[in-house]
Protein backbone atom coordinates (compact mmCIF):
# COMPACT_ATOMS: atom_id res chain seq x y z
CA UNK A 1 0.00 0.00 0.00
CA UNK A 2 1.17 3.68 -1.11
CA UNK A 3 1.50 6.13 1.67
CA UNK A 4 -0.53 8.59 0.08
CA UNK A 5 -3.36 5.17 -0.04
CA UNK A 6 -2.25 4.53 3.37
CA UNK A 7 -3.02 8.26 4.52
CA UNK A 8 -6.77 8.44 2.61
CA UNK A 9 -7.37 5.03 4.70
CA UNK A 10 -6.62 7.12 7.66
CA UNK A 11 -8.52 10.07 6.98
CA UNK A 12 -11.61 8.16 6.03
CA UNK A 13 -11.91 6.60 9.58
CA UNK A 14 -10.86 9.69 11.70
CA UNK A 15 -13.63 10.67 14.14
CA UNK A 16 -12.12 14.35 13.84
CA UNK A 17 -12.09 15.11 9.87
CA UNK A 18 -15.34 16.93 9.69
CA UNK A 19 -13.66 19.63 12.04
CA UNK A 20 -11.21 20.76 9.07
CA UNK A 21 -14.00 22.47 7.56
CA UNK A 22 -14.45 24.34 10.99
CA UNK A 23 -11.12 26.38 10.01
CA UNK A 24 -10.37 28.91 7.61
CA UNK A 25 -7.24 26.93 5.22
CA UNK A 26 -5.50 28.77 2.79
CA UNK A 27 -5.86 26.35 -0.92
CA UNK A 28 -2.40 24.13 -1.33
CA UNK A 29 -0.91 24.98 1.99
CA UNK A 30 0.40 22.18 4.79
CA UNK A 31 0.05 24.34 8.30
CA UNK A 32 2.77 22.46 10.83
CA UNK A 33 2.63 25.79 12.65
CA UNK A 34 -0.49 25.48 15.10
CA UNK A 35 2.21 25.32 17.83
CA UNK A 36 3.37 28.64 16.97
CA UNK A 37 -0.03 30.43 15.63
CA UNK A 38 -2.96 28.78 15.57
CA UNK A 39 -5.49 28.58 12.20
CA UNK A 40 -8.34 30.78 12.16
CA UNK A 41 -11.71 28.96 12.98
CA UNK A 42 -14.18 29.90 10.47
CA UNK A 43 -16.64 31.39 13.19
CA UNK A 44 -13.88 34.17 14.56
CA UNK A 45 -14.57 36.84 11.73
CA UNK A 46 -18.13 36.72 12.36
CA UNK A 47 -17.96 37.03 15.64
CA UNK A 48 -15.34 39.77 15.77
CA UNK A 49 -17.77 41.49 12.88
CA UNK A 50 -20.53 41.49 15.82
CA UNK A 51 -18.52 42.78 18.31
CA UNK A 52 -17.06 45.35 16.38
CA UNK A 53 -20.39 46.09 14.42
CA UNK A 54 -22.90 45.62 16.56
CA UNK A 55 -21.55 45.62 20.45
CA UNK A 56 -19.33 48.64 19.81
CA UNK A 57 -20.54 50.04 16.88
CA UNK A 58 -24.28 50.29 18.28
CA UNK A 59 -24.26 49.82 21.64
CA UNK A 60 -21.15 51.69 21.97
CA UNK A 61 -19.89 51.92 26.22
CA UNK A 62 -23.39 50.58 27.20
CA UNK A 63 -21.96 47.01 25.93
CA UNK A 64 -19.76 46.76 29.04
CA UNK A 65 -22.82 45.56 30.49
CA UNK A 66 -25.57 44.97 27.98
CA UNK A 67 -22.70 42.63 25.87
CA UNK A 68 -21.52 41.38 28.86
CA UNK A 69 -17.69 42.31 28.25
CA UNK A 70 -16.94 43.39 31.79
CA UNK A 71 -17.52 39.55 32.86
CA UNK A 72 -15.41 38.48 29.51
CA UNK A 73 -12.25 37.37 31.68
CA UNK A 74 -14.20 35.58 34.09
CA UNK A 75 -16.55 33.66 31.43
CA UNK A 76 -13.05 32.81 28.90
CA UNK A 77 -10.99 31.53 31.76
CA UNK A 78 -13.84 29.30 32.97
CA UNK A 79 -14.32 27.79 30.02
CA UNK A 80 -10.43 27.09 29.57
CA UNK A 81 -10.23 25.53 33.22
CA UNK A 82 -11.70 21.93 32.12
CA UNK A 83 -8.63 22.24 29.59
CA UNK A 84 -6.09 22.16 32.04
CA UNK A 85 -7.62 20.47 35.54
CA UNK A 86 -8.86 22.99 37.29
CA UNK A 87 -12.33 24.80 38.54
CA UNK A 88 -14.06 27.44 36.81
CA UNK A 89 -12.99 29.97 39.95
CA UNK A 90 -9.39 29.15 39.52
CA UNK A 91 -8.63 30.49 36.11
CA UNK A 92 -8.45 33.90 34.25
CA UNK A 93 -8.13 35.36 30.54
CA UNK A 94 -6.21 38.83 30.75
CA UNK A 95 -2.94 40.05 29.78
CA UNK A 96 0.17 37.94 28.14
CA UNK A 97 1.84 35.16 29.24
CA UNK A 98 4.57 37.29 30.28
CA UNK A 99 2.83 39.58 32.63
CA UNK A 100 0.70 36.78 34.05
CA UNK A 101 4.53 35.03 34.32
CA UNK A 102 5.85 38.33 36.33
CA UNK A 103 2.39 38.68 38.63
CA UNK A 104 2.56 35.30 39.63
CA UNK A 105 6.69 34.70 40.33
CA UNK A 106 5.97 38.01 42.17
CA UNK A 107 2.86 36.89 44.23
CA UNK A 108 4.27 33.44 44.61
CA UNK A 109 7.91 34.76 46.20
CA UNK A 110 5.78 37.00 48.39
CA UNK A 111 4.15 33.55 49.70
CA UNK A 112 7.38 32.35 50.65
CA UNK A 113 9.16 34.69 52.96
CA UNK A 114 12.90 34.21 53.43
CA UNK A 115 13.66 32.63 50.17
CA UNK A 116 14.48 33.93 47.15
CA UNK A 117 15.52 31.67 44.50
CA UNK A 118 13.23 30.50 41.32
CA UNK A 119 14.59 27.45 40.33
CA UNK A 120 14.01 26.75 36.27
CA UNK A 121 16.11 25.03 33.62
CA UNK A 122 18.68 26.38 31.16
CA UNK A 123 17.05 26.40 27.37
CA UNK A 124 13.24 27.49 28.89
CA UNK A 125 11.37 29.66 26.82
CA UNK A 126 13.19 32.82 27.32
CA UNK A 127 10.37 35.07 28.72
CA UNK A 128 10.20 32.83 31.83
CA UNK A 129 13.81 33.21 32.07
CA UNK A 130 13.44 36.90 31.04
CA UNK A 131 10.90 37.98 33.68
CA UNK A 132 13.10 36.01 36.24
CA UNK A 133 15.76 38.06 35.62
CA UNK A 134 13.93 41.30 35.77
CA UNK A 135 12.84 40.37 39.30
CA UNK A 136 16.18 39.40 40.08
CA UNK A 137 17.55 42.86 38.89
CA UNK A 138 15.17 44.30 41.52
CA UNK A 139 16.23 42.63 44.15
CA UNK A 140 13.19 40.54 44.78
CA UNK A 141 14.37 36.99 43.56
CA UNK A 142 17.52 34.94 42.60
CA UNK A 143 18.04 32.88 39.42
CA UNK A 144 18.84 29.72 39.60
CA UNK A 145 19.24 27.24 36.50
CA UNK A 146 20.27 23.44 36.83
CA UNK A 147 19.18 20.67 34.29
CA UNK A 148 16.46 18.77 33.77
CA UNK A 149 17.41 15.44 35.01
CA UNK A 150 19.03 17.75 38.06
CA UNK A 151 16.32 19.77 38.77
CA UNK A 152 15.04 17.49 41.99
CA UNK A 153 18.19 18.01 43.41
CA UNK A 154 18.54 22.06 43.29
CA UNK A 155 15.48 22.20 45.23
CA UNK A 156 16.60 23.14 48.56
CA UNK A 157 15.71 25.00 51.27
CA UNK A 158 16.36 28.34 49.27
CA UNK A 159 14.03 28.15 46.17
CA UNK A 160 10.74 29.47 46.63
CA UNK A 161 9.53 28.87 43.41
CA UNK A 162 10.07 26.13 40.42
CA UNK A 163 8.84 27.59 37.30
CA UNK A 164 8.76 25.18 34.22
CA UNK A 165 7.54 25.11 30.68
CA UNK A 166 5.13 21.56 30.80
CA UNK A 167 5.88 21.04 27.00
CA UNK A 168 9.52 22.61 25.97
CA UNK A 169 8.65 24.83 23.18
CA UNK A 170 12.09 23.01 21.11
CA UNK A 171 11.44 19.73 21.44
CA UNK A 172 7.86 19.27 22.72
CA UNK A 173 9.52 17.06 25.63
CA UNK A 174 7.23 17.07 28.48
CA UNK A 175 8.15 16.73 32.04
CA UNK A 176 6.35 14.93 35.00
CA UNK A 177 4.12 17.70 36.19
CA UNK A 178 2.93 15.44 39.18
CA UNK A 179 6.28 14.22 40.44
CA UNK A 180 7.73 17.84 39.84
CA UNK A 181 5.16 19.25 41.37
CA UNK A 182 5.40 16.82 44.53
CA UNK A 183 9.49 17.09 44.77
CA UNK A 184 8.64 21.19 45.11
CA UNK A 185 6.41 20.50 47.72
CA UNK A 186 8.55 18.35 49.44
CA UNK A 187 11.33 20.64 49.34
CA UNK A 188 9.30 23.72 50.58
CA UNK A 189 8.64 25.35 47.21
CA UNK A 190 5.77 26.39 45.12
CA UNK A 191 5.27 25.26 41.46
CA UNK A 192 4.21 27.79 38.53
CA UNK A 193 3.84 25.95 35.15
CA UNK A 194 3.94 27.36 31.63
CA UNK A 195 0.84 25.48 29.73
CA UNK A 196 1.69 27.54 26.06
CA UNK A 197 2.48 24.26 24.42
CA UNK A 198 0.57 21.96 26.04
CA UNK A 199 -3.16 23.96 26.72
CA UNK A 200 -5.44 22.33 24.03
CA UNK A 201 -3.45 19.60 22.71
CA UNK A 202 -2.69 17.04 25.73
CA UNK A 203 -4.25 16.46 28.65
CA UNK A 204 -3.40 18.63 31.71
CA UNK A 205 -4.50 18.20 34.95
CA UNK A 206 -3.55 21.05 37.44
CA UNK A 207 -5.83 20.36 40.31
CA UNK A 208 -5.11 16.68 39.94
CA UNK A 209 -0.93 17.19 40.33
CA UNK A 210 -1.87 19.34 43.43
CA UNK A 211 -0.22 22.64 41.14
CA UNK A 212 0.17 25.94 42.80
CA UNK A 213 0.27 28.26 40.09
CA UNK A 214 0.06 28.52 35.80
CA UNK A 215 0.05 30.18 33.02
CA UNK A 216 -0.49 29.91 29.17
CA UNK A 217 -1.11 31.62 26.12
CA UNK A 218 -4.22 31.70 24.14
CA UNK A 219 -2.80 31.96 20.08
CA UNK A 220 -1.12 28.48 20.07
CA UNK A 221 -3.68 25.49 20.69
CA UNK A 222 -6.94 27.67 21.75
CA UNK A 223 -6.71 29.81 18.37
CA UNK A 224 -7.33 32.82 19.90
CA UNK A 225 -5.57 34.65 17.18
CA UNK A 226 -2.42 36.58 17.04
CA UNK A 227 -1.85 37.87 20.51
CA UNK A 228 -4.78 36.26 21.92
CA UNK A 229 -5.01 37.00 25.43
CA UNK A 230 -3.30 34.54 28.22
CA UNK A 231 -4.52 33.24 31.06
CA UNK A 232 -3.45 32.93 35.07
CA UNK A 233 -4.19 29.84 37.16
CA UNK A 234 -3.91 29.93 40.83
CA UNK A 235 -5.39 27.67 42.87
CA UNK A 236 -8.02 28.02 45.60
CA UNK A 237 -5.59 27.29 48.24
CA UNK A 238 -3.50 30.44 47.59
CA UNK A 239 -6.26 32.75 46.34
CA UNK A 240 -6.85 35.04 50.11
CA UNK A 241 -3.04 34.78 50.89
CA UNK A 242 -1.66 36.15 47.49
CA UNK A 243 -0.59 39.62 46.34
CA UNK A 244 0.08 40.21 42.68
CA UNK A 245 2.43 43.04 42.17
CA UNK A 246 0.84 44.65 38.99
CA UNK A 247 -2.23 46.80 40.94
CA UNK A 248 -4.27 48.05 37.71
CA UNK A 249 -7.76 49.39 38.61
CA UNK A 250 -9.24 46.17 37.31
CA UNK A 251 -7.66 44.01 40.30
CA UNK A 252 -9.19 46.20 42.48
CA UNK A 253 -11.99 45.12 45.00
CA UNK A 254 -14.59 47.79 43.49
CA UNK A 255 -12.86 49.76 40.39
CA UNK A 256 -15.70 51.66 39.64
CA UNK A 257 -15.83 53.46 43.34
CA UNK A 258 -12.44 54.97 42.02
CA UNK A 259 -10.84 54.93 45.15
CA UNK A 260 -7.20 56.55 45.75
CA UNK A 261 -6.12 53.33 47.64
CA UNK A 262 -5.81 49.88 46.39
CA UNK A 263 -8.05 46.73 48.44
CA UNK A 264 -7.64 43.88 45.95
CA UNK A 265 -10.41 42.12 44.68
CA UNK A 266 -11.04 38.20 45.85
CA UNK A 267 -9.95 34.95 44.36
CA UNK A 268 -8.79 34.91 41.33
CA UNK A 269 -9.98 38.05 40.42
CA UNK A 270 -7.11 40.42 41.90
CA UNK A 271 -5.01 38.84 38.97
CA UNK A 272 -6.87 41.78 36.23
CA UNK A 273 -5.16 44.37 35.70
CA UNK A 274 -5.91 46.91 32.97
CA UNK A 275 -8.88 47.35 30.76
CA UNK A 276 -10.06 43.62 29.32
CA UNK A 277 -8.99 43.48 25.38
CA UNK A 278 -12.46 42.89 24.05
CA UNK A 279 -12.37 41.78 20.50
CA UNK A 280 -8.78 39.77 21.68
CA UNK A 281 -10.95 38.02 24.11
CA UNK A 282 -13.99 37.46 21.55
CA UNK A 283 -11.65 36.12 19.22
CA UNK A 284 -10.27 33.28 21.73
CA UNK A 285 -13.41 33.05 23.02
CA UNK A 286 -14.46 31.11 19.69
CA UNK A 287 -11.12 29.11 19.51
CA UNK A 288 -11.98 28.13 23.16
CA UNK A 289 -15.33 27.03 22.34
CA UNK A 290 -14.16 24.94 19.49
CA UNK A 291 -11.78 23.22 21.46
CA UNK A 292 -14.09 22.43 24.03
CA UNK A 293 -16.60 20.74 21.72
CA UNK A 294 -13.73 18.63 20.05
CA UNK A 295 -12.10 17.39 23.45
CA UNK A 296 -8.16 17.81 24.50
CA UNK A 297 -8.31 14.05 25.06
CA UNK A 298 -9.54 12.86 21.15
CA UNK A 299 -7.34 15.80 20.14
CA UNK A 300 -4.13 14.97 21.43
CA UNK A 301 -5.04 10.98 20.36
CA UNK A 302 -5.20 12.68 16.62
CA UNK A 303 -2.07 14.67 17.18
CA UNK A 304 0.19 11.74 18.20
CA UNK A 305 -1.45 9.21 15.61
CA UNK A 306 -0.36 12.39 12.96
CA UNK A 307 2.99 12.66 14.46
CA UNK A 308 3.73 8.91 14.45
CA UNK A 309 2.37 8.22 10.64
CA UNK A 310 4.65 11.32 9.63
CA UNK A 311 7.75 9.75 11.24
CA UNK A 312 6.50 6.04 9.56
CA UNK A 313 6.15 8.43 6.25
CA UNK A 314 9.77 9.71 6.83
CA UNK A 315 10.86 6.09 7.45
CA UNK A 316 9.52 4.95 4.72
CA UNK A 317 11.24 7.95 1.95
CA UNK A 318 14.26 7.34 3.82
CA UNK A 319 14.83 10.41 5.11
CA UNK A 320 17.34 10.38 7.89
CA UNK A 321 17.14 13.68 10.39
CA UNK A 322 18.34 13.77 13.70
CA UNK A 323 14.67 14.03 15.71
CA UNK A 324 15.79 15.60 18.96
CA UNK A 325 12.34 14.94 20.44
CA UNK A 326 11.37 12.01 22.12
CA UNK A 327 10.40 8.81 20.46
CA UNK A 328 8.48 7.79 23.76
CA UNK A 329 4.91 9.48 23.20
CA UNK A 330 4.10 9.35 26.45
CA UNK A 331 7.25 11.82 26.53
CA UNK A 332 6.34 15.14 24.32
CA UNK A 333 3.44 17.19 23.46
CA UNK A 334 2.14 17.66 19.85
CA UNK A 335 5.26 18.20 17.66
CA UNK A 336 8.52 16.74 16.21
CA UNK A 337 11.17 18.62 16.05
CA UNK A 338 14.77 17.71 14.18
CA UNK A 339 18.27 19.36 14.23
CA UNK A 340 20.00 20.26 11.15
CA UNK A 341 22.84 22.57 10.60
CA UNK A 342 21.00 24.73 8.10
CA UNK A 343 17.34 24.18 9.89
CA UNK A 344 16.94 28.01 8.82
CA UNK A 345 17.36 27.39 5.04
CA UNK A 346 15.53 24.25 4.61
CA UNK A 347 12.17 25.70 6.73
CA UNK A 348 12.39 28.02 4.44
CA UNK A 349 12.54 25.75 1.80
CA UNK A 350 9.45 24.00 2.76
CA UNK A 351 7.84 26.81 3.32
CA UNK A 352 7.91 28.19 -0.56
CA UNK A 353 6.55 24.71 -1.38
CA UNK A 354 3.92 25.24 1.03
CA UNK A 355 4.57 23.48 4.22
CA UNK A 356 5.05 25.97 6.75
CA UNK A 357 6.79 24.68 9.75
CA UNK A 358 9.35 27.33 12.01
CA UNK A 359 12.51 27.13 12.68
CA UNK A 360 14.41 27.76 16.18
CA UNK A 361 18.02 29.01 16.96
CA UNK A 362 20.44 28.05 16.40
CA UNK A 363 19.37 24.50 14.57
CA UNK A 364 16.26 22.87 15.26
CA UNK A 365 13.24 22.36 12.22
CA UNK A 366 10.17 22.47 14.44
CA UNK A 367 7.10 20.92 13.09
CA UNK A 368 3.66 20.98 14.95
CA UNK A 369 0.60 18.74 14.80
CA UNK A 370 -2.68 20.71 15.79
CA UNK A 371 -4.90 17.84 15.39
CA UNK A 372 -8.68 19.61 14.43
CA UNK A 373 -7.18 20.94 11.34
CA UNK A 374 -4.74 18.28 9.63
CA UNK A 375 -5.08 15.35 7.82
CA UNK A 376 -3.06 12.41 7.26
CA UNK A 377 -2.80 13.12 3.66
CA UNK A 378 -1.15 16.36 4.99
CA UNK A 379 1.23 14.08 6.16
CA UNK A 380 1.84 12.28 3.55
CA UNK A 381 2.42 15.13 1.21
CA UNK A 382 4.90 17.23 3.54
CA UNK A 383 7.45 13.91 4.01
CA UNK A 384 7.19 14.17 0.69
CA UNK A 385 8.21 17.63 0.22
CA UNK A 386 10.70 17.70 2.79
CA UNK A 387 12.58 14.72 0.81
CA UNK A 388 12.79 16.10 -2.08
CA UNK A 389 14.00 19.45 -0.65
CA UNK A 390 16.68 17.61 1.09
CA UNK A 391 17.89 15.07 -2.03
CA UNK A 392 17.59 18.01 -4.46
CA UNK A 393 19.74 20.20 -2.16
CA UNK A 394 17.32 22.89 -2.99
CA UNK A 395 17.56 24.37 0.68
CA UNK A 396 21.00 25.69 -0.95
CA UNK A 397 19.60 28.57 -2.59
CA UNK A 398 20.49 31.63 -1.47
CA UNK A 399 17.08 33.29 -0.90
CA UNK A 400 16.56 30.63 1.62
CA UNK A 401 19.21 31.69 3.99
CA UNK A 402 17.82 35.53 4.04
CA UNK A 403 15.90 36.24 7.37
CA UNK A 404 13.34 38.60 8.51
CA UNK A 405 12.61 40.09 11.51
CA UNK A 406 10.08 36.96 12.68
CA UNK A 407 11.90 33.90 12.04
Amino acid sequence: MSLHEDARQRDAADPLADYRERFILPEGVIYLDGNSLGALPRATPDRLAEVVRGEWGEGLIRSWNSAGWIDLPQRVGAKIAPLIGAEPEEVIACDSTSVNLFKLIAGALSLKPGRKVVLSEPGNFPTDLYMIDGLEKQGLAQRRLAPRNELVGALDDDVAVLLLTHAHYKTGELFDMAALTRAAHDAGALVLWDLSHSCGAYPVDLNGCGADFAVGCGYKYLCGGPGAPAFAYVARRHQQALRQPLTGWMGHSAPFEFSDDYSPASGVDQMLCGTPPILGLAALEVGVDLVTQIGVERLYAKSQALSEFFRHCLSELGVSLDVVSPTDLAQRGSQLSFRHRDAFALCQALIARGVIGDFRDPDILRLGFAPAYLRFADMAEAARHLAEVLDSGEWRRAEFSERAAVT
